[in-house]
């Protein structure tokens, strides 16, 4: 494993999706519990389905599911989640205060902006696309044409960083989540925490994976870029 930098400023800047950049809680329950009632299933409440997010649809319906369901039909309704996810409107989806002006700040001095998420990445570029269009130099979830693993295992995020010219030394991963911390350790990169997300702050703590830095608006973010300095 590289060794971690702990000096700004930085001219690359990789982000988590959903709690970090996009709040997607709203849609993600309407859909779930939509799926899970067409499966016969019973609904979900926003805070369960706000503590599966984070580790991928499968993750995420596997935990949605009643217990004792099994793996064949957990498989079933996270292909039906998949598959429809890009027909729902998606218009309770948007981005957090503060981080479009965040992005914008971030290219106008001239850094590198990248997206790596465990969504699934139809997903991920279909979100993207509605919302943040335009906004990131490369944009990545997990399988794809690259067939990455999910977070924490490293292989994206270095991926991204040798994609966007850059060094895991020059590159700062924010996320939302104790594994968004994880992943930013294991590639060596300077490993920022937002507040303002699906997890509490002290989650990283707790679960062993404190942030270099912990913000609790983008603007802090966009302090690190070098024309910042």
């Amino acid at each position: 494993m590289a060794e971690t930098t702990s000096q700004p400023p930085f001219d690359t800047f990789i982000f988590d999706l959903d709690g970090t950049l996009l709040d997607t809680l709203d849609d993600l329950v309407v859909l779930t519990n939509d799926v899970l009632a067409a499966s016969g299933m019973p609904p979900r409440t926003r805070e369960e389905i706000n503590s599966y997010v984070g580790n991928g649809a499968m993750a995420l319906i596997r935990q949605a599911v009643p217990a004792g369901t099994s793996d064949e039909e957990a498989e079933q309704v996270r292909r039906r989640w998949t598959s429809l996810y890009g027909d729902y409107p998606n218009d309770l989806t948007h981005p957090y205060e503060g981080v479009e002006s965040m992005l914008a700040d971030l290219r106008v001095a001239e850094c590198k902006l990248g997206i790596l998420s465990n969504k699934f990445d139809g997903g991920v570029q279909f979100i993207v696309k509605k919302c943040l269009d335009g906004m990131a130099d490369a944009v990545h979830g997990e399988g794809g044409p690259q067939n990455f693993p999910r977070k924490p295992d490293p292989t994206g995020l270095l991926a991204t960083i040798e994609e966007l010219g850059s060094t895991p030394a020059r590159t700062a991963y924010v996320g939302d989540s104790p594994g968004d911390i994880h992943v930013a350790r294991n590639a060596g990169c300077y490993a920022i925490g937002v507040t303002w997300g699906y997890h509490e702050p002290g989650d990283f703590a707790a679960e062993g994976w404190e942030p270099d830095l912990l913000v609790d608006h983008p603007a802090q973010i966009t302090a690190l870029a070098p024309e910042a300095q």
